[in-house]
């Protein structure tokens, strides 16, 4: 056993998988302080200095500058001095997970036509999966196409399956036959996260950390995104959908959505006010305007015909400010994050979204009057989906507003600060 402190990819949204290093600032040799960044990683649409855990020389750097890896993956080594006996090899099999490490002496079979309901490969491609992968895959009655892969290349690996069944078996149940992926973190007064259209709890990255520290954060991924069911339906109502994150907490809590989140949040607290303590909404809509109506379909159609990189990259300009795209590292830094979160929503559940936004668009503008909760609405200026946000604030008795400039529909993501600012004064 060394006596070596391991640097290792950390784990740091409740949806992260994989991380870049984007940034070493030290040299091997150099001394470090315990607390003091050593490096800079990529992950969750944002870069995160990562402070060691130890004091020290770096000893040792496993990962490059510039690699993706998966959470977990041993990165580099801190030793007490540059003389003190050191095998890196050896400390790297120490200290990797035991479902990260390689599987020896598998092949990789060759692509070939796949489902085209698969929501993480381009259409028309099968992710690589090596055969120990498929013939558990068989076994547990999994699609191994579902499964992310995280072997060279994304290859899905007998351990990937194997993961992804547990996660499976930790669904929680809200209807017959229908369980959701609910994602826990923190301790305390439980506040609800419901992510808004295409994407899922990933877009609340940057309040996570913020609200463990207080709260136990529930964020909860709707019907069709990430591992929760996806049943057959010609719609996914917001009146289904709220009553769905009822039965994934017990008593009341803070509930915060994003805009067709913040839908399902105005409906629970309409429908089951008892179950709720407060309402942070974000950029909401009452009535879908002729903008929100075209992108949302556009976005639908985008799913269908192209690649998850082509959809990210269509959906930038309208959901950020001009200012964050005329910043050509941060636009890559966001369409890199975009691209894996809209790859967790499958083009059939984007369809059944839409047909549920359209819907209810409209069916609650005589009812919003009646919210007696505590509510906070934040707005972001340069929004060009839901203009109007702000417009809601003043008919909810005693609703506060927060207006966040420089910021476009995605605020939480943009100008997380503002958003954190505001939230922690709404609940404290």
């Amino acid at each position: 056993m060394s006596n070596a402190t391991g640097i290792s990819m950390p784990r740091l949204g409740m949806t992260m998988e994989e991380g870049t290093v984007i940034e070493w600032p030290l040299a091997i040799g150099d001394p470090i302080q315990k607390g003091e960044t050593v490096l800079v990683i990529e992950s969750e649409k944002t870069e995160v200095d990562v402070e060691a855990a130890a004091s020290g020389v770096l000893r040792h750097i496993y990962i490059e500058e510039g690699e993706t890896v998966p959470c977990g993956t041993p990165l580099g080594a801190i030793t007490e001095t540059m003389d003190e006996p050191f095998d890196a090899e050896a400390f790297h099999a120490e200290i990797t997970p035991a479902a990260i490490e390689p599987e020896p002496n598998v092949a990789i079979e060759p692509t070939a036509v796949a489902a085209a309901s698969s929501p993480s490969s381009p259409k028309g491609k099968r992710k690589p999966i090596v055969p120990a992968a498929r013939a558990i895959a068989k076994k547990l009655g999994i699609d191994p196409e579902l499964v992310p892969g995280t072997g060279p290349g994304g290859r899905v690996t007998k351990q990937d399956v194997e993961a992804f069944a547990a996660k499976r078996e930790a669904l929680t149940p809200v209807a017959d036959g229908v369980c959701l992926e609910v994602l826990v973190a923190g301790e305390g007064a439980p506040v609800v996260l419901l992510p808004g259209f295409g994407t899922d709890v990933s877009a609340f990255a940057m309040q996570t950390g913020m609200l463990s520290e207080r709260f136990s954060v529930v964020g909860i991924n709707p019907r069709g995104v990430g591992l929760s069911d996806a049943p057959a339906a010609e719609a996914y109502s917001v009146a289904q959908t709220a009553a769905d994150v009822a039965a994934c907490y017990e008593g009341k809590a803070h509930v915060i959505g994003a805009s067709l989140g913040a839908a399902a949040a105005i409906e629970l607290a309409l429908t089951q006010p008892d179950r709720v303590c407060s309402l942070t909404l974000i950029t909401p809509f009452v009535a879908a305007g002729g903008r929100l109506r075209a992108v949302a379909d556009g976005w639908c159609r985008v799913a269908r015909e192209a690649s998850p990189d082509a959809l990210a990259t269509m959906l930038l300009p309208w959901l950020f400010a001009s200012g964050t795209l005329e910043d050509a590292a941060a636009q890559q830094r966001i369409l890199r994050g975009l691209t894996q979160t809209v790859k967790r929503v499958p083009a059939p559940t984007l369809d059944r979204m839409a047909a549920g936004l359209m819907s209810w668009s409209g069916s609650r503008e005589g009812d919003i009057a009646s919210i007696s909760l505590p509510t906070l609405v934040i707005a972001a200026a340069d929004d060009l989906l839901t203009p109007g946000a702000d417009r809601l604030a003043p008919i909810i008795p005693g609703a506060k507003l927060v207006v966040v400039p420089n910021a476009g529909h995605a605020v939480a993501i943009e100008a997380p600060d503002a958003v954190n600012g505001a939230i922690a004064a709404h609940l404290g």
